[in-house]
């Protein structure tokens, strides 16, 4: 067994409910304890699912993909459940079941085993692997789309195309990629373009416009998510005050920046305890603005380099796998891991747009947690199997 992985999953995971604690402190919350209460279930998963042979994953990637598929289709049933005006969960009575986080695994394992049976080696195996994955990704990164959960959506793609990327797709492909990608980048540029029009022209702020412009749209985004991408792109424009839909960024800079060498002290910072970082967000998709802030540079450094040992050791293990299944599903859990973490301090810090996207074993979330843990739970597997090295 690999100690490198269990390690780091631990001492991070005891972080995260220590700093959900903090930044629930001024409201008697307990989230933590549900925290813990996950964690051990997580931990127990994790147990299970090193110790099983990859190979069951790639015999039944098939029915895994399709009940993760029926779970996403659940959510719009009566079993879902909305909070904070998005309906991305199923109600369990005990607690609540968040399919996009088991979607990411069941696509993960169904894009590697595809990608596994290929050799690349002729034009026809190369469009025949590329349209294979390209289906499998694209419906549910468009139920989760349309959920909605942009942050989620967008991770099913990057995943994808990352793993084509490390199986030495052609060039020209990604080429074109990149094209296809600026082109869409440019229809969202000229969507915001004319949502600042339709405000500016009905007097509108960014608060007072309840879904106005969505009929006027060519693309199927929601007022609220061009609302954080023109607080990334230009905050100057939207909310000119910083009162508004810019406010969490904004409250999390301030949270980072004074933090200092050492921090403030665990449990003493103010900016979620006066509530200036909002208690919907301080303990999930900011919850790293909490650590910078008591932990100061030091902290963040440390739960920074937790991270980068985790990812570099997932990395590693994928170079000494048995197999290319084993190969693809390593390497992948790694790129996942490595863009939630990317791309959630990147917002906190703001160089990056607010996406929702949550901090692995950080953020408060019982099936987002379980699913961290489950990913690594195959990559130990992954190690646990691999061949005798000589």
């Amino acid at each position: 067994m690999d100690p490198v992985a269990p390690v780091c999953m631990l001492m991070l995971s005891a972080i995260g409910v220590a700093f959900i604690y903090s930044s629930q402190d001024y409201t008697g919350g307990d989230l933590w304890v549900k925290q813990v209460i996950w964690m051990g279930i997580s931990v127990a998963a994790y147990a299970i699912f090193s110790i099983l042979h990859y190979k069951i994953l790639l015999e039944n990637a098939l029915w895994i993909y399709i009940a993760s598929i029926v779970l996403l289709l659940a959510v719009k049933s009566p079993l879902g459940t909305e909070i904070y005006g998005a309906r991305r969960w199923i109600d369990l009575k005990f607690t609540t079941l968040q399919p996009s986080e088991l979607a990411k695994m069941a696509t993960l394992i169904m894009v590697a085993r595809t990608l596994s049976r290929f050799t690349y080696q002729s034009f026809v195996d190369s469009v025949t692997a590329l349209g294979l994955v390209m289906g499998i990704t694209a419906l549910p990164t468009l139920i989760i789309f349309l959920q909605p959960d942009l942050g989620s959506a967008l991770m099913l793609p990057f995943m994808t195309f990352a793993l084509l990327y490390s199986t030495g797709f052609s060039r020209k492909f990604f080429q074109v990629t990149a094209l296809l990608a600026l082109a869409a980048a440019a229809i969202v540029g000229v969507d915001l373009y004319r949502y600042d029009a339709f405000l500016n022209r009905n007097n509108l702020s960014a608060l007072e416009n309840r879904g106005q412009f969505e009929s006027h749209s060519w693309i199927p985004l929601k007022d609220y998510q061009r609302n954080r991408l023109m607080a990334f792109v230009a905050p100057e424009r939207i909310d000119p005050q910083g009162l508004g839909v810019s406010w969490n960024v904004r409250q999390s800079l301030i949270s980072v920046g004074t933090g200092g060498w050492a921090g403030k002290g665990w449990n003493d910072g103010t900016q979620a305890k006066l509530g200036y970082l909002p208690q919907a967000v301080a303990h999930n998709d900011f919850i790293f603005s909490v650590i910078a802030e008591e932990g100061g540079w030091v902290g963040s450094m440390l739960v920074i380099g937790l991270f980068a040992i985790l990812v570099f050791n997932g990395i590693r293990v994928s170079m000494i796998a048995r197999d290319r299944f084993g190969q693809m599903l390593a390497l992948g859990v790694s790129l996942t891991l490595f863009a939630h973490i990317f791309i959630n301090i990147g917002m906190t810090l703001g160089i990056a747009p607010v996406t929702g996207l949550p901090l692995p074993f950080l953020s408060y979330g019982g099936t987002f947690l379980l699913s961290c843990f489950m990913l690594q739970a195959f990559q130990q597997s992954v190690y646990r199997h691999r061949e005798r090295l000589v």
